[in-house]
C-alpha cells in the first residue's frame, strides 16, 4: 500500500451514500423550490383569474345580516342628525350599503363615484363605518362630501363579520324584499359604476 492511502491495510473500502439518503437530501434541497413556485403559481391564478371584484358572496339572495348600529356622533346632512343603521331601514326600497373606513385610501379614490350614485334616485345609500376613529371618519366625510343617508358605527368590526367582508371598501345591494342581491368587492370606479354597479341596482329595482 502506498503511504498516501487513507485505509488501513485490511480495512474494506467506504461504502458510498445510501441511495435513501442522497434522496432525502435532494428532497430537502428542493422543498424551498416547490414551495415557492406552488405560491408564485397561486398568485399568478388569482391575478389573471378575472375581476376580483367578482368574488362571489355566500349571502346573494340571503336575508341581510342583522343591522343595529349607532349613528356617527356629530354627523350631520341638511341640519339634521344623520341616523345610524338598522334592519328596518333595509326593507321596502332599493338599498346600496358601503362598507367604508376614513384611514382606507382607496375608499378615498371611489368616494367621488358614491357622491355620484348618491344623486340618482330609486335608491338609498347608506354607509357602515368599519373600526374608525368617530372623529377622523366625521372629518373624512366633511371634506369629501356625506352621500350617505344613514351611516352606521362598526366599532369592533363585528357586523362586518356577520356581513362576509373581505376588506375594505365593499359595497353590498340590497333588494326591496331585504335581501342581498348584489356584492362588489373592491373600490367603485367609473368602469365599475357603468358597468357593474348600475345595472345591478337596475335589476334589483325591476325585481318585485
Amino acid at each position: 500500500m502506498s503511504a498516501s492511502s487513507d485505509t488501513l491495510p485490511g480495512s474494506p473500502p467506504p461504502e458510498p451514500p445510501a441511495p435513501e439518503k442522497t434522496g432525502r437530501r435532494r428532497l430537502l434541497v428542493l422543498l424551498p423550490l416547490v414551495a415557492f413556485l406552488a405560491l408564485a403559481g397561486l398568485f399568478y391564478g388569482r391575478l389573471f383569474s378575472g375581476d376580483p371584484s367578482r368574488v362571489p358572496s355566500a349571502l346573494i339572495g340571503r336575508q341581510a345580516p342583522a343591522l343595529d348600529l349607532p349613528a356617527l356622533e356629530g354627523l350631520m346632512r341638511d341640519g339634521q342628525p344623520v341616523p345610524g343603521l338598522v334592519s328596518a331601514a333595509l326593507n321596502g326600497e332599493v338599498t346600496v350599503l358601503n362598507v367604508f373606513a376614513s384611514w382606507c385610501v382607496p375608499c378615498r379614490d371611489e368616494h367621488p363615484f358614491l357622491v355620484q350614485l348618491s344623486q340618482m334616485p330609486g335608491f338609498r345609500l347608506v354607509g357602515l363605518n368599519y373600526k374608525d376613529d368617530a372623529g377622523n371618519a366625521r372629518r373624512f366625510l366633511g371634506r369629501f362630501g356625506n352621500p350617505y343617508a344613514a351611516v352606521g358605527v362598526d366599532a369592533n368590526g363585528r357586523t362586518a363579520i356577520d356581513w362576509g367582508v373581505y376588506g375594505v371598501p365593499e359595497t353590498f345591494i340590497i333588494g326591496k324584499d331585504g335581501r342581498i342581491a348584489y356584492k362588489f368587492i373592491g373600490p367603485i370606479d367609473a368602469q365599475g359604476l357603468k358597468e357593474r354597479l348600475l345595472p345591478e341596482i337596475e335589476k334589483a329595482q325591476a325585481a318585485n
